[in-house]
């Protein structure tokens, strides 16, 4: 089994929707703006208008639950489904829970996403396994996406 790069994505984010603390954990919504894809098999944009969905546990693991659509650069449609973790040591959690940047290394941030499409020159985003590894700013989400094989 390889890892095989497949294409970053810059993801732009709106300011968080503190919603507290749910019976599940801390939530909270991070509203999609837009970004951008590039990659040597994918390029394109992030469309507004999707969000990450993330709860804080109780022991401060962040369970991200992104959803967005990404247009390509010759119109096709990519539905994104992205689920992971991130987690870090309490100091750099405490900036990060405060917007705050962290260096990039210094927490735990990978992804599962999967891709639906109905466009055939992509077909093959809807029957590959991929895996992602993140970092975060105040205002974007950065992923490379790897191919499994």
């Amino acid at each position: 089994m390889d890892l095989i790069p497949a294409f970053d994505a810059s993801i732009t984010l709106a300011p968080i929707k503190d919603l507290g603390t749910t019976p599940i954990g801390h939530r909270r919504i991070i509203d999609i703006t837009g970004g951008t894809v590039t990659g040597a098999k994918l390029q394109g944009k992030v469309l507004p208008g999707g969000a990450d969905w993330q709860y804080i546990r109780e022991d401060d693991v962040t369970y991200l639950d992104a959803r967005y659509t990404i247009e390509t650069d010759d119109g096709a449609l990519i539905y994104v489904s992205n689920q992971g973790y991130r987690h870090a040591p309490p100091d750099v959690f405490a900036r990060m829970i405060k917007g705050e940047p962290v260096e990039d290394g210094s927490y735990y941030m990978r992804c599962t996403p999967w891709f639906e499409t109905s466009t055939p020159q992509y077909d093959w985003l809807n029957r590959t396994i991929f895996v992602g590894t993140g970092s975060r700013d105040p205002e974007a989400v950065r992923i490379s996406f790897f191919e499994v094989t």
